[in-house]
Parts: C-alpha cells; structure tokens; sequence
C-alpha cells in the first residue's frame, strides 16, 4: 500500500482527466505503454474488458490462442525476439491457473511479461464462488511482482508499475489480477508512466573499485575463459561484449539463453557450455585461470558438480541481481550492474592481448569432438536422417539468419549445438524451466513481433503434441511461421537417459503418434513428411520458399543420442563423447 502511495505521489495528475469505465481504462494503459498485440483467451470474468477490446481492434490486435498456456508462451516468443514486454490476458479461476506454466517459465528466463485476469467480483472473494481461483496466492512464487484490484481507481497506477517492473533491471513476470466489478467501475482517468519505486533498485550502481580489480584479474591472465548468458543480451550489450572479449582476446563460451550475443562463427566463440554443451569449453573450464562470468547464473546445468566447478580459478561476475552473486559459486569479484555500462566501462581498462597459445588448447578438443560427435551428426555415414543434418539444411537455406525457437529435449540441444546463429535473439527456447510445449505457441509470438524474419520451430514430437492446437491460431491468424518436428516415435531425451543410466528400460517413452500432416493439412496448413536423405533438401527449399506457414515431418533415426554429455552429479570435466 505504502509503494502503491508512493507512486500516486511521484504521478500526480499532470493530464486532463476523463471519465471511463475500469475496463476501457485497462486498455488506454496498455496503449500508453506501447501494446500493441496481446495474446488471450475470454471467459465470464474477463468479458467486460473483451467488449472494451472490441471496441480497439484498430488500436491493439488480439489474438485468440487455443489455451491460456499458448497465450503466455505466444507472449514469451514476442517479448524475446522483440525486447518489449509481452501481454496475456485470461479470466478467472482454470483460464488463470492455466497461464502459470507460461508464467514460471517467463520467471526462471527472465522474460518480461504481464499478465491480466479477470476475477469474481469484490464482494464474492473468499466465498469459493464459481470460477474463483487466489490466483495472487498462487502465482507468488513464479512472478516478479502481482496486484489484485478492487477499485478502478487503482487501475492507472497499478498497470503503470507492472510495467516499470516486468520492463526494469532483471526482467521478469507480472500478474494483475482485475474483480469484475472493477472493470465496471466507472472513475475519473488519467496515465503517467512509472518511473521510479521506493524501495526498489532495478539497477545497482557499478562500483568503480570492482571494476579495476576485475580487469586487473583479466589483464594478468594466461588462461581466461568467458561464459555469457542472457543477460548480454537482455542489456543490449553485445556491442560492448564484443569489444571487450576482442581487445583482451578471451575465449568465449555461451549457455543456451545466451547464444546469440555474437555470431557462431566470430573465433573467439568457442561454443556452448552445460550438460549437452561443447567438448573444450566443459573440459578447461577446469583448467582455465580466470573464469569471467558476464549475466549468467551459474545454473546447474552449466556447472555439473560444484565441488568440482572451476575450483583453480579466480571467479568474475558480472551481473545485474544480487541475488545470483555468490549464490552457486563463489566469486572473487562481482561487478554489479547494467551489461552494457559494466562492459563500456571495463574496456578501457583492459590491454590488448591474444592468448594464442590458449585459444589452441580450445581448437584442439574441438577436433576431438568433431571426429567422435560433430562428424557423425551433421555428415552422416547411416542409413537414418539425424537431427543435426535437418539443422545444418536450414542454416544452408537460410544463410544461418533465421530466428530458431526450439522446443525441449534431444532436439533442443542439437539446435542449439548446430544452428547458426547470425543475428543477435535469434534462439529462443525455454532454458531454466525447460517447458515441453513452448515452442509452437512461443514461434507464432516471435513472428508476430518480427515479420521480417525466418522463424523455423523446431520440435520433438512429443513436446509438439503438448500444444499442438494452436495450430488453429496459426491458421486463424495466417502466421506463417515454418514447423519443423523431428519425429523419432520416442521422448527422446527421457529415452537416453533410460539408455544409458536404466539398462535400457523404455518405461513410458515411445510413443504412438498420429497422422502429423493430416493434421496441419486439417487447419489447411501445408505439410510434407520426409525420411530419406535425398528427400531433405527439396523438402527444407520448399518449405522455407512458401509464403505462409509450412509444416515439415523428418522421420529421424530413433536411438539417436545426444553427446558430448555430463552425467547428472558428474563434474564438466567428465563430459562423455559416447
């Protein structure tokens, strides 16, 4: 209440004031803050807002997904490729509850959203009445900040706030909760932007101290070593990283949510890092000196074992949230702050160096793993279509410029290991929470916020089937977003694991599926099926050649591994190539 006063006192009415009912006011505050495309699904306690949006179609595109789960990945997809925050709206009760999938997975990638629920009205609350779910009770844990209002006065501040949230510093999701009669509710309207909260720092203030002791730990260096996350890229920073990164020479490696940041093939990336990551980067994060960590947080996956982790080297960390300092490995320097002013102010700081004798440690375990790993996906000898030849046909194709949004699994780890990524939020997927689902509905977001773009979906075909029927948004909405599913009859990561950790007991991994372009054909979407190798190229032509959406089945080999691979509990060091 007291933060709620705050910014009463900070936006005091500086415009004419109108009177409107709560729901039109909800829609003159997603116009100020610059929405103009929302994903959503209507019930009874939202409606009053829909017939507001009726009203606005010129104003505010909304689009109808075929689950509230969809509405909040559609939403994702557009807020990673764009940079702006994403919309979903749902009502009360299951359409709220449906959206925390969505929501969760925003929270662990830091995806900027708001979400909007309708709610039973004020004087229901706490009565169990028909479709009153404590959506604010539950969503708690999963979301940056959330609101329920009662009064449509609050309307205009509370709206203002979300989005200063869901926007600023590390970003993240916001739920508004909205009762029915509050959106009926009529008041005397006017908007401001946030600006600012007490109590509430989005961004610390670098210390200049940290930062000369940093590059001091850089300058002296004989074995450093870079790994970037997403907050490169979340910064707006890669400018500022690849200056930094060029001047001082420092090999490179990226955590999935941060692939991107610079291209694939710039030398100074030396590849992926984590469980499926690459040989060189795993392997001398255990032999490098100084481990220099640029908005990332050390997540489990990345690290393997901590005992183990790094444990030779001095630790750098660059990051925007406290809380993530300290909080899995030690560091020995944290510069906190925004990327992009921490990495413009350490590059004058830095000497110019090449560690050529280091960067060829790095070109040396690469050829390892090409011979035992990279050979045999992307230039296969079997008989079987893999997955990484489907991924090196699309970067053929699309001259390695498309936006990739993958789904979770075998598949998600080869297109994150194979694709080219040219163009900086080119890879979305989900990292943290690791949602099978999310691609489908999260590539019709990415394409909706970036026309001008290739999107290529790349799913399994179980994770496929999780959301299958926004196939109908995308035929409603004519997105024409290209769908690829690579189909090996089984869950394949869940089958591997099983391979290699449970004597190959297949417990409920193989799956029985349906007739996949019959199905895209039923929402009249174009559709081949291929399972041959001299089929793929013609098939990938003219799937990235139609102008609408294209759906494309490749019948891939079904035992297929993933590797290199760290074992859960192992350390990077022992990264399996087989």
């Amino acid at each position: 209440m007291k933060e709620t006063q705050t910014i009463q006192n900070q936006t005091k009415n500086t415009q004419t004031t109108e009177r409107m009912s709560g729901s039109e006011a909800i829609i003159k505050c997603l116009l100020a803050e610059g929405v103009d495309i929302l994903y959503g699904y209507p019930g009874g306690a939202i409606m009053p807002v829909y017939d507001e949006l009726y009203k606005y179609q010129d104003e505010i595109h909304h689009v109808l997904t075929r689950h509230e789960q969809g509405a909040t990945h559609s939403a994702q997809g557009y807020a990673r490729i764009s940079g702006k925050v994403g919309v979903a709206i749902a009502t009360s009760g299951p359409g709220a509850t449906n959206l925390i999938t969505g929501i969760a997975d925003a929270q662990i990638d830091s995806t900027a959203m708001v979400c909007i629920t309708g709610q039973v009205g004020s004087h229901l609350l706490g009565s169990d009445a028909f479709q009153e779910t404590d959506i604010v009770g539950i969503s708690t844990p999963v979301t940056k900040w959330n609101h329920q209002i009662t009064k449509a006065s609050e309307i205009p501040e509370v709206f203002a706030k979300a989005f200063y949230i869901a926007k600023s510093g590390r970003p993240g999701p916001v739920l508004i909760d909205i009762t029915k009669d509050a959106q009926f509710e009529e008041f005397d309207f006017s908007y401001e932007k946030c600006t600012g909260i007490r109590s509430y720092k989005p961004v610390p203030n670098t210390n200049e101290k940290d930062l000369k002791a940093a590059a001091e730990l850089i300058n002296n260096a004989k074995k450093p070593m870079v790994i970037w996350g997403q907050g490169v890229i979340l910064g707006e920073a890669e400018d500022q990283f690849k200056a930094v990164i060029e001047k001082a020479g420092l090999p490179s490696a990226w955590t999935i949510l941060g692939a991107s940041a610079i291209p694939s093939s710039h030398p100074l990336n030396v590849g992926m890092v984590g469980m499926h990551g690459n040989y060189a980067p795993n392997v001398l994060t255990n032999e490098c000196d100084v481990l220099i960590a640029i908005g990332m947080r050390f997540d489990d996956r990345v690290t393997g074992n901590l005992a183990t982790y790094a444990k030779q080297a001095k630790v750098v960390h660059f990051e925007i949230d406290p809380a993530e300092v300290d909080k899995n490995v030690k560091t020995d320097v944290a510069v906190l702050g925004d990327a992009k002013e921490s990495l413009k102010a350490l590059l004058p700081l830095l000497n110019k160096n090449s560690h050529s004798e280091w960067h060829q440690k790095f070109k040396d375990l690469y050829k390892i793993e090409f011979e035992k790993v990279i050979k045999n996906d992307l230039y296969p000898t079997k008989e079987g279509l893999t997955m990484g030849e489907v991924l090196k046909e699309i970067n053929i194709q699309t001259n390695g410029e498309a936006a990739i949004v993958s789904d979770v699994g075998q598949h998600q780890m080869i297109a994150c290991r194979y694709a080219d990524f040219n163009t900086t939020k080119s890879n979305i997927t989900s990292g943290g929470l690791g949602t099978m689902g999310f691609a489908l509905p999260a590539a019709i977001g990415a394409k909706m916020a970036a026309p001008e773009r290739e999107v290529v979906m790349i799913a399994g075909d179980g994770g496929y089937q999780m959301t299958i029927q926004e196939l109908g948004t995308i035929f409603q909405q004519r997105v024409p977003v290209k769908i690829v599913v690579l189909n090996n009859e089984f869950l394949g990561m869940v089958r591997q694991w099983q391979q290699l950790f449970f004597d190959k007991r297949y417990a409920s991994t193989e799956m029985v599926n349906p007739d996949f372009v019959a199905i895209a054909r039923g929402y009249h979407i174009d559709a081949k099926k291929v399972s041959k190798r001299n089929e793929l190229k013609d098939a990938v032509k003219e799937m990235i050649d139609c102008e609408g959406p294209y759906f494309l089945e490749v019948r891939v080999e079904k035992e297929d591994n993933v590797f290199p691979m760290i074992p859960t509990g192992a350390s990077v060091s022992d990264i399996r190539l087989e």
